[in-house]
């Protein structure tokens, strides 16, 4: 079984103590199952509201479909699939008489 890396100083030499993993060069301890859970995505709607997999949403604005002259209008519900790390498109939805697209969550709403 290898550990991690140090998250602090980089360092190889880390070792386990109990549920903590430690670096000795730095003195550095961490649990690796609490940060795994910090590493989940934080993505907010349009309120601030934290938004997670399978949350319904509706479109707080009405929005262009890139590629298409088609439009989504202000109310449209959405099923949040999976979300994902991007500059510009965060939720990888199912949009009810559109079909499957990504969205911006800032927006959305969570209804």
């Amino acid at each position: 079984m290898s550990l991690p890396l140090c998250p602090s100083c980089q360092s190889e030499y880390v070792y386990q103590d109990q549920a903590n993993l430690v670096c000795p060069e730095c003195a550095y301890e961490w649990n690796p199952e609490e940060q795994l859970e910090d590493a989940r995505l934080n993505i907010k709607d349009a309120n601030g509201t934290l938004l997670s997999e399978g949350d319904k949403v509706t479109l707080a604005k009405d929005l262009k479909v890139k590629g298409s002259s088609q439009v989504l209008k202000i109310g449209t519900k959405a099923l949040i699939r999976t979300i994902v790390e991007g500059k510009d498109h965060q939720l990888d939805c199912k949009v009810e008489g559109a079909g499957e697209m990504m969205v911006t969550a800032a927006f959305v709403k969570k209804a």
